[in-house]
């Protein structure tokens, strides 16, 4: 019997299902009770003596009391029970005649019940709108949850056929360039290590992106933000990516005005970063990439968008899920899989509370995300 009645209150939730975390909860739960009602009693003293007729704002004073307690305390009890307290001292402190308990009074015991169901009902409500509320912030919490699983899982995908490509040409030129030593020329030579080098490049790439989840925290999936000049963010970011790629072309529309936002400025550089590297080696882009910064009313937009072979109509809705991007199919150049770069930057704009999207705008693909502007904590 006990083991049920337990179960009962763990399941609706009523208090911890720990006595420890019982004992402080009824601690609590007894002074707000106690506060209330001294507060609630004090007020009535007061305006019984300021006005004529104070019965009607007395009685809201204890409605409001009673509404107070249902919401501040664990389950029924302590509202049911200031109800009915409420009506007893109504009944004895502030009707006539006064400092008397009585129900003799024609019309009064009609007057109790209806405030004593009125407060009830009260007490009623706000303890279901409570226990609704956190059943949804757990449902929330479990959805992130799953979310959170379901990014791991396409992240894991992502990373065991991304490393895997550049290792196995890693692997290929080493092999063909010990055993065919002699017979090489100097240029088949280097371009033998020229290839060594880009797949030993492409690799670094994805352990940085790697390392850089590790920066937003596992259980609330937020980053540790600081104020930040957007356009010292995206200049330090294009700078990193033509020393990288210095033959990359790149167009840069920065505000003139200072932007400031609250972000991690080595998590939003490597969004930049990854976008315009996916754009370098896939989208084949005839004219140059452009970058635009556009401030907005309530968050700041940065756009990039490339005019090459644009993204297939069917892949816009999974190209973040870390499964590759663009037209794989047309992919010749062996670096097969920037979905695990895209995929890290949807993450990381959505722990900034962003927006990540990708479209096709008729000369190729433009990639919008969006910060919110938001004061600093």
């Amino acid at each position: 019997m006990i083991e049920k009645i337990k179960r009962f209150i763990k399941e609706v939730r009523i208090v911890p299902d720990d006595l420890e975390g019982i004992q402080k909860t009824h601690q609590q739960d007894s002074l707000v009770f106690f506060v209330v009602l001294v507060i609630t009693t004090t007020a009535s003293f007061f305006f019984s003596e300021m006005l004529e007729n104070p019965d009607l704002n007395i009685a809201m004073f204890y409605l409001l009391g009673n509404f107070i307690v249902a919401r501040y305390t664990a389950g029924y009890a302590f509202g049911f029970v200031f109800a009915f307290i409420s009506m007893i001292f109504v009944n004895f402190f502030f009707t006539y005649p006064y400092n008397t308990l009585t129900f003799s009074l024609e019309g009064y015991a009609l007057s109790f019940f209806a405030m004593f169901t009125i407060s009830m009902v009260t007490s009623f409500m706000t303890t279901s709108m409570k226990r609704q509320a956190k059943i949804l912030a757990e449902q929330e919490k479990e959805l992130m949850e799953a979310q959170k699983e379901k990014m791991r899982a396409n992240l894991l995908r992502a990373v065991s056929h991304d490393i895997r490509t550049p290792l196995t040409g890693i692997i290929g030129n080493s092999e063909s360039y010990l055993e065919m030593e002699k017979e090489l020329a100097d240029s088949e030579k280097r371009a033998i290590v020229q290839n060594i080098e880009n797949d030993a490049n492409w690799l670094l790439n994805m352990v940085e992106n790697l390392l850089t989840v590790t920066r937003i925290d596992n259980e609330t999936a937020r980053v540790a933000k600081t104020l930040e000049d957007m356009g010292d963010v995206v200049s330090s970011a294009v700078v990193r990516f033509k020393k990288r790629f210095p033959d990359a072309e790149l167009k840069v529309k920065i505000p003139d005005e200072p932007i400031f936002l609250m972000m991690d400025p080595m998590l939003i550089e490597q969004v930049i970063i990854n976008i315009l590297q996916n754009a370098y080696f896939h989208a084949k882009s005839l004219k140059p990439i452009e970058l635009k910064v556009v401030d907005e009313s309530d968050s700041v937009v940065v756009a990039i968008k490339d005019y090459g072979i644009g993204i297939e109509r069917s892949r816009l809705e999974t190209i973040f899920d870390g499964n590759g991007s663009y037209k794989e199919e047309r992919e010749s150049d062996g670096y097969k899989g920037m979905g695990i770069g895209l995929s890290i930057c949807k993450t990381i704009v959505t722990a900034h509370g962003g927006k990540l999207t990708a479209d096709n705008h008729g000369s190729g693909s433009v990639f919008n995300f969006s910060l919110p502007k938001e004061t600093e904590e």
